[in-house]
């Protein structure tokens, strides 16, 4: 379709607008069938080039478990998603289960850098009940002084990238609330939880959603047991989720590598434990293999965000600047007021790390930065970190 001109075999955007009747008729309108293409979303891009997701009409009904379950929503909460509208993050806590569940919605609009006091003032102006939002907002949240707000929220949950322990608990300490973290992806409704019933694990994904047969498979299918670290995959049988998305957009590669058997391969890392607990590893592109070790990112920024001087961190792996060990884990490091870079808390944080963790996966290089590349999403731009 056209906006300004003619073009043989394409429509012109005025003429067909000028041709629509101004009164919508339900009955002259074919019915929607739930494999009917609905919308497409991008990708994050967060470890490559994002790629086109399309879902189907059954999106919006496979997110009622997302609204019922993981943000655990009633028609007496005004729910409050922190997202813009372009992220499928919107679709999670904006649109589609929320209506279904009966709760009412904000949206602030935020022009402009990220207002931390503004958003909380929001929240205790009016009267937030449920809030979700991504793991850099809440690090951020933390930073101010907490004690200042009075709150009506009585359920916080996160989701986008794993949310780290250290946070979770100043949050509880303040307001006597758990964030809980749930997990999903572009391509899918949320698929694993915690729930306000069960106890938590802090850094625990929680357990499955109603409808999803999640499971941890290597890379013929089979599956792995307890603690054991595979591939996170949907398993569909007979009975494919609502939610699940019909296609990478006119890419059958991409396709044949997420689809093998009976599973849905989501391309992240992790392992369930004795208590059929999820934990994130990482995305698979950015699992670090050093000196024969297989070394998880996000254990690694957890240990780095637990020290006073770290705002923000992630971690990627690197080539050795020794050419001794290949790739090395890198750390990139956003200070805390009152912390300058040195040679000495370089090597503080570094030690702290190694007995939080363990020796081999203390970050080797600190380069302390300003600010961290990111999607409008607040995700970290990691591929964008390893090409420097």
């Amino acid at each position: 379709m056209l906006v300004d001109g003619k073009r043989a075999d394409w429509y012109n955007y005025d003429e067909e607008m000028n041709e629509v009747n101004a009164e919508l008729d339900k009955q002259k309108i074919e019915k929607t069938k739930s494999t009917d293409p609905m919308l497409i979303y991008f990708t994050s891009g967060t470890t490559g080039h994002p790629k086109m997701v399309l879902h189907t009409h059954s999106y919006p009904l496979g997110h009622e478990v997302t609204a019922r379950f993981a943000q655990a929503l009633t028609e007496k909460d005004l729910h409050w998603t922190v997202s813009e509208t372009g992220w499928a993050k919107a679709a999670w806590g904006k649109l589609f289960g929320q209506m279904i569940a009966g709760a009412a919605v904000i949206q602030w609009e935020t022009p402009g850098r990220f207002d931390p006091d503004g958003l909380l003032r929001a929240l205790e102006k009016y009267g937030v009940t449920a809030f979700c939002a991504p793991p850099t907002v809440y690090r951020l949240l933390i930073q101010q002084d907490l004690s200042k707000y009075n709150l009506s929220l009585r359920h916080s949950m996160s989701a986008g990238e794993p949310l780290n322990p250290e946070v979770i608990k100043q949050w509880k300490e303040t307001f006597g609330l758990e964030i809980y973290d749930f997990y999903g992806q572009t391509e899918t409704v949320c698929v694993v939880s915690n729930y306000p019933f069960m106890k938590m694990k802090y850094g625990s994904m929680g357990k499955p959603t109603p409808g999803h047969d999640v499971r941890i498979v290597d890379d013929s299918g089979k599956q792995l047991k307890a603690n054991e670290e595979g591939n996170i995959a949907i398993y569909l049988g007979d009975n494919r989720p609502p939610g699940l998305f019909k296609e990478y957009w006119k890419d059958e590669d991409i396709m044949k590598d997420a689809f093998v058997g009976d599973y849905y391969y989501t391309g992240d890392r992790g392992f369930v434990d004795d208590e059929g607990y999820f934990w994130f590893v990482g995305r698979d592109d950015d699992v670090i293999k050093s000196s024969g070790y297989r070394i998880g990112p996000f254990e690694v920024e957890s240990a780095l965000m637990e020290h006073d001087a770290v705002v923000e961190c992630a971690v990627v792996g690197t080539p050795d600047p020794g050419g001794v060990r290949g790739i090395v884990v890198k750390a990139f490091v956003v200070l805390a007021k009152g912390f300058k870079p040195s040679d000495a808390l370089t090597k503080e944080i570094q030690e702290y790390v190694k007995t939080t963790t363990a020796p081999y996966k203390y970050p080797r290089i600190i380069e302390y930065m300003d600010d961290l590349p990111k999607t409008i999403s607040g995700k970290i731009l990691r591929r964008e970190l390893r090409n420097q």
